[in-house]
């Protein structure tokens, strides 16, 4: 069915079977000894710069990144190059602007951020539910994705192995959370993203020897191949079909440079680091990282439509999400020898384990904001162990859902999920954090409008893209309520964010200007510059 050779897919399935069990040991050889809190949230701050830089690039690559990403640029050429590019613009958007400041501010979730200068319930309430609906999609998407992979690469269709797949990667992201805690999933974000960029520098070299070092070569071969001709290597081809091309273009770009800077996953891990300084080399190495990623990408993928053609591409997967793996197959020729056959498992591995880190990571960051924003700001706050112990059941309890809504989204369309998350990111979470770390005026009743309001407009407006209805790629193609005219929410629904806090500001700022001057005042050193000492380490382990 895959065109994959017996010898392959044994290879693959050991790889799988080894992956699980070294990671799910490593997690709890590393996770937080005792009830300790510090250590289960932030691993007490002394991850190197190096391992920090590594776990932030693989929170980065995601599934969306490899599957869809590679998928768009296979099919559709300079369009998917361009939202490539604008996955490594994100990240240095957050190098440069944010990295700093919630490193300086935050302490373990983005509800601590926020809740600096506008303390209360109400404000950690709102953060937790809006960090829940922008990640529990990407949550869905990537373990859906798992028993996609498994069924593509071992080979079977029946929807029940499929369903067993899903349930058992749930039980194991689950178990990553709850037992490894931020230094277990960080240890899998490192292997994994170690182990991507390895294989995927075996396969570009590969693929570039296959058009002999020629990178004109191999693009002018996908652009014939692509049945495009020139429109290949020219923007606009994925977005031929909308009345607006260049406007649904520019708002996707706005919700993946804005959006993934801001999930809460990713800016998690900006608490990890000891110092501003180690913040900075981290993400110098998260940037140069997902960087290398973005170009193997773009030639492993443009590779795969230069050797195979659209229709083997499109006819594996309409979206073309196997386009890395068909690339990757295609490389090492028809005939794989047993090196070959084990270097390809490395890839499948690979690609599995970003599948895997990444929804944990996501579980972990959906744990931590129900057990801590719930709980802050109590009368009585819970003593450390009954927090940890909660942490650990919120896992579960987002686990669970999660697992569900996979296995009865896995035979539809996951792209509208994906774009519910980057747009959330963009909508809701960016201008609130940037009002939140840089407006001295911004108030409470701000804030709140900005989340509410960001978080409303892109669930409403999502509903009617054609990502939802109206094409047979949608998630439900024989519907037909399609009126909103771009793929994606990002060009209403960011500026109806930022404009929400700033006028509900400006109304408010009577009543509460003073306040929040003095507030920002006080914390204006620490934001610029961190704390005066380095954070205490833990006791050594």
């Amino acid at each position: 069915m895959t065109g994959f050779s017996p010898a392959a897919q044994s290879w693959s399935l050991v790889a799988f079977c080894s992956v699980v069990a070294v990671t799910l040991l490593l997690c709890v050889l590393t996770g937080p000894a005792g009830d300790d809190l510090d250590d289960f949230y932030t691993g007490y701050r002394t991850l190197s710069p190096l391992r920090n830089g590594l776990a932030v690039a693989g929170d980065y690559i995601s599934a969306a990144t490899v599957l869809t990403v590679g998928g768009i640029i296979a099919l559709c050429g300079y369009d998917g190059i361009v939202l490539a590019l604008s996955t490594l613009l994100s990240l240095m958007l957050l190098m440069f602007v944010l990295a700093e400041p919630l490193h300086n501010t935050g302490k373990f979730t983005m509800g601590d951020v926020l809740a600096r200068r506008r303390p209360g319930r109400a404000v950690r309430i709102t953060a937790c539910l809006v960090t829940l609906a922008s990640l529990v999609p990407m949550m869905v998407v990537q373990l859906a994705g798992v028993g996609q992979l498994l069924a593509f690469v071992l080979g079977f269709s029946d929807s029940t192995m499929k369903n067993g797949c899903v349930v058992g990667a749930g039980a194991l992201m689950i178990s990553y959370a709850a037992l490894g805690g931020m230094r277990g999933t960080a240890l899998i974000q490192i292997i994994k993203t170690v182990v991507l960029l390895g294989s995927g520098l075996v396969v570009t070299v590969l693929v570039l020897h296959s058009f002999g070092w020629s990178p004109q070569s191999l693009f002018h071969t996908a652009a014939r191949q692509s049945g495009a001709g020139p429109g290949y290597l020219t923007w606009g081809l994925q977005y031929a079909r909308g009345p607006y091309p260049a406007l649904d273009m520019a708002s996707t770009q706005l919700a993946i440079v804005l959006g993934g800077a801001c999930l809460p996953h990713v800016t998690m891990r900006m608490y990890t680091a000891g110092t501003p300084r180690q913040v900075r080399r981290a993400m110098s190495w998260a940037v140069s990282s997902v960087a290398l990623f973005v170009l193997l990408l773009t030639l492993v993928c443009t590779g795969a439509m230069a050797l195979l053609g659209r229709e083997r591409i499109a006819g594996a997967d309409p979206h073309g999400s196997t386009a890395y793996l068909l690339g990757a197959r295609a490389a090492f020729g028809g005939d794989m020898s047993r090196a070959e056959s084990l270097l390809f498992a490395t890839v499948t591995t690979a690609v599995f384990l970003t599948l895997l880190a990444s929804v944990a990571s996501m579980t972990l960051a959906c744990a931590n904001t129900l057990a801590h924003d719930l709980t802050a700001g109590r009368r009585s706050p819970l003593a450390p162990a009954r927090e940890l112990t909660l942490a650990r059941v919120c896992a579960l309890a987002v686990g669970v859902p999660v697992i569900l809504l996979a296995v009865l989204a896995q035979h539809r369309s996951l792209q509208p999920l994906a774009t519910v998350s980057f747009c959330l990111g963009a909508s809701a979470i960016a201008p609130a954090l940037l009002y939140s770390l840089f407006w001295r005026r911004y108030t409470r009743a701000g804030l709140l409008a900005t989340l509410v309001v960001g978080t409303l407009s892109v669930l409403v407006l999502m509903t009617g893209t054609s990502l939802v209805s109206g094409s047979p790629l949608s998630a439900f193609p024989d519907a037909h309520f399609d009126w909103f005219p771009f793929n994606t929410t990002a060009l209403a629904s960011v500026p109806a964010g930022f404009l929400a806090g700033w006028l509900t500001t400006l109304f408010t700022a009577r009543r509460s200007g003073d306040r929040a001057d003095g507030r920002f005042e006080a914390l204006e050193h620490l934001l610029l510059a961190g704390p005066a000492k380095p954070a205490p380490k833990g006791p050594t382990r």
